[in-house]
């Protein structure tokens, strides 16, 4: 396959450690592409529920893919987000081609992106994180029991059912309806003079223009690595979304990752430093 040159690729929430993470998705799209920037908008590794029980040669390569990406020159910066968050004290660490941040403003052709995950506008992290913590083990145990819905609704002849987008889609329309997430996003960008705002965190791939009295911005949400497998990519002077499923027409499951295998760390430390030499 011939890489795709673009000027700036965005992926978040791939959640590297769970069983609903589609990381061979993940590893294949980013084959695909040759970004002069990728932008990893947070939980990109699920610290909460990382387990040494639980990390699949699949998820492995997908480290080793973004560090030989680095090593043909595309600057990464890794921004952090809740499920990742024990990397915040880690914030304006720099190696070689990567920057860990927890947010990003960056120049796109004369205009300003402003990149962040967006945790900080969800009220169930300001105020109850031991619920949060405790739904997202939940969600994981239901993507499981769903693949196994899935097999014998297959088996009958039924299409697919996603049990955890339905679940989570309604808590978070009404955590946006409490915290309004977008609006907040929307209204201080357009008070700093951004022209895009670029978030993750909600799990729903948006782009779209915000007008208001202040002005115009553009919100954009990268999606997940979950359910939606989509992306954001700026080229040209044109923002667009990827959507995995329909650009490489393929059915995805989690049932060939569910292999559990212990973290191949020695291999992960010998490329790291084979990359930073």
């Amino acid at each position: 396959m011939q890489k795709r040159k673009i000027k700036l690729a965005v992926i978040s929430d791939v959640h590297l450690g769970t069983y609903g993470c589609h990381a061979k998705a993940v590893n294949n799209y980013l084959k695909s592409i040759e970004p002069e920037i990728l932008v990893l908008n947070g939980d990109i590794i699920d610290i909460w529920q990382f387990s040494k029980r639980y990390w699949p040669d699949s998820h492995m390569k997908v480290v080793q893919r973004i560090f030989k990406m680095m090593s043909q020159g595309t600057k990464v910066y890794y921004l952090t987000g809740n499920h990742d968050e024990m990397l915040r004290k880690f914030t304006d660490f720099r190696l070689g081609k990567l920057e860990l941040l927890d947010k990003l403003v960056l120049d796109l052709d004369g205009k300003k992106a402003w990149f962040f995950h967006g945790d900080v506008f969800d009220i169930t992290m300001k105020h109850s994180k031991w619920l949060a913590k405790l739904g997202a083990v939940g969600y994981d145990t239901l993507i499981i029991l769903n693949s196994a819905v899935n097999w014998f609704s297959q088996k009958l002849g039924k299409g697919k059912v996603s049990f955890s987008k339905r679940i989570k889609n309604s808590v978070k329309q009404a955590i946006k309806f409490i915290d309004d997430f977008e609006k907040t996003a929307t209204e201080i960008a357009l008070n700093n003079g951004y022209d895009f705002v670029v978030c993750g965190h909600i799990h729903q791939p948006a782009i779209r223009d915000v007008f208001s009295t202040k002005g115009k911005v553009m919100y954009l949400n990268s999606g997940d690595w979950i359910e939606n497998l989509t992306a954001l990519e700026y080229h040209d002077g044109k923002w667009s979304l990827m959507n995995y499923k329909l650009e490489f027409n393929e059915e995805t499951s989690i049932e060939d990752e569910i292999n559990v295998k212990l973290p191949n760390i020695e291999a992960l430390y010998q490329h790291i430093i084979k990359t930073a030499v």
